[in-house]
């Protein structure tokens, strides 16, 4: 266990090395940490406080302002579904029942438990002319239907399957 916790702190320093341990690069930072982890683990946040010689209080503040940083780890893929005006009026909420459903998640259990989704909900994704809208890894799909969804979650989990 210790060496995977100094592994962990290893990446860490290289990536505090990169910006010079600078605390006015800490955006840029919390960004590399976040690429490497997924997410931004509390112990790290910890350790970067005391390498840049900032308040933990300050850290945390950024992290939970920008929407962009997550404290909690996301599965492998990260699925939004738009509930905008567009979107809802035409039937995001049938979308995310049933990625729900497909995904056995809640409106409060948004991680798949075998770690390959991330259900997320969001206000608007400016496609309102493809409405409605679902972005699978960054990639935009239009027109979604229930059966689409199903179809592109089967694939998805066909090729986690293939590359096991």
């Amino acid at each position: 266990m210790k060496n995977v916790l100094n592994q962990k702190f290893d990446k860490v320093c290289e990536i505090l090395n990169k910006y010079e341990n600078n605390h006015y690069k800490l955006i840029p930072i919390l960004q590399e940490i976040q690429e490497e982890y997924k997410y931004l683990p509390e112990e790290i946040m910890t350790y970067i406080s005391t390498a840049l010689g900032i308040s933990s209080a300050q850290i945390y503040g950024v992290a939970t302002f920008y929407s962009h940083f997550t404290l909690v780890p996301k599965g492998k893929h990260i699925i939004k579904v738009c509930d905008g005006t567009a979107c809802h009026v035409k039937k995001s909420g049938d979308i995310l029942n049933t990625l729900q459903s497909e995904l056995n998640l809640t409106d409060k259990k948004t991680n798949s438990d075998d770690g390959l989704f991330t259900l997320e909900t969001v206000a608007c994704l400016g496609a309102c002319g493809l409405a409605p809208v679902v972005v699978i890894d960054e990639k935009v799909y239009g027109g979604v239907t229930p059966q689409k969804i199903k179809s592109l979650i089967k694939d998805i989990k066909e090729a986690e399957a293939n590359h096991e």
